[in-house]
């Protein structure tokens, strides 16, 4: 199974890694990557894309979604969760994926990596992360 799901799933296992043990060598998680998405250019170039670009942008998407989590801050959340949700939020805000899917996308990967209730905390931070961009609202 190599598509787009399977290269995020990759990639929230890589974003998962960074949190919890930051300093992976950024060579290192490209191997990882291209080896999954079993030489499979186009899937590796993506999942490249989400990586690099989330981890970039780590500190604005936190800082968006810690304004939209109300009672919850980030060290709070699930490390899962909160993974899943800078994937989403970066897809949104910075990637060329439409809103809608990326949020199917990231209520794809709650559904089969978090717990019972991440599915509907992702999906009401997400939604929100898309309709302020969509009304250019700061959160």
């Amino acid at each position: 199974m190599a598509t787009r799901r399977r290269a995020r799933e990759i990639v929230l296992q890589l974003l998962y890694e960074a949190d919890v043990n930051p300093g992976r060598e950024p060579e290192s998680s490209y191997a990882f990557l291209r080896s999954r998405m079993q030489g499979r250019k186009a899937l590796t170039k993506f999942g490249d894309q989400l990586l690099v670009g989330t981890l970039e942008h780590r500190q604005q998407i936190d800082e968006q979604i810690g304004k939209l989590t109300t009672n919850w801050s980030l060290s709070r959340m699930a490390i899962i969760d909160r993974n899943i949700l800078r994937l989403g939020a970066y897809e949104i805000l910075f990637g060329d994926t439409p809103g809608s899917v990326a949020i199917t996308e990231a209520l794809a990967l709650a559904s089969r990596y978090g717990d019972k209730n991440s599915p509907r905390f992702i999906n009401g931070v997400l939604d929100k992360v898309l309709k302020n961009k969509r009304t250019g609202a700061a959160p």
